[in-house]
């Protein structure tokens, strides 16, 4: 089998590249079997490429996967640590906009009685 490329697997459903991953591992396992009983040396460097489509067909196994979850909680109240944008300690520590804006009770009643002139 020729080398995958990712754009080509992402166009292809779930099922698809379920079965291609297996279709590789068949030919990664036969590759495997020639390099033991002293195969030709081409045969020995496709190992890498079939090595390394296996590993690009479940990154994007992983990543639809991911996709999908995003959709599916995207209306939730609470989403997975693992989904959540990862941004920066500090960042993610920060108030939120809507806590930062709040008055204090004790403010509000300043504000309130005390209001800016207007001439």
């Amino acid at each position: 089998m020729v080398r995958v490329k990712a754009p080509a697997l992402r166009a292809k459903s779930k099922d698809e590249l379920v079965k291609q991953l297996e279709e590789l591992k068949a030919e990664l396992s036969t590759l495997q079997v020639q390099k033991v009983t002293g195969g030709a040396t081409n045969k020995l460097s496709k190992i890498k490429d079939v090595r390394k489509s296996i590993a690009r067909c479940h990154t994007v196994l992983r990543t639809n996967q991911r996709d999908n979850l995003r959709k599916f909680y995207l209306k939730k109240k609470y989403m997975p640590l693992d989904l959540r944008p990862k941004k920066t300690r500090a960042i993610r520590r920060q108030l939120t906009t809507h806590v930062a804006g709040l008055k204090t009770l004790l403010q509000q009643k300043k504000d309130s009685h005390f209001s800016q002139r207007v001439y």
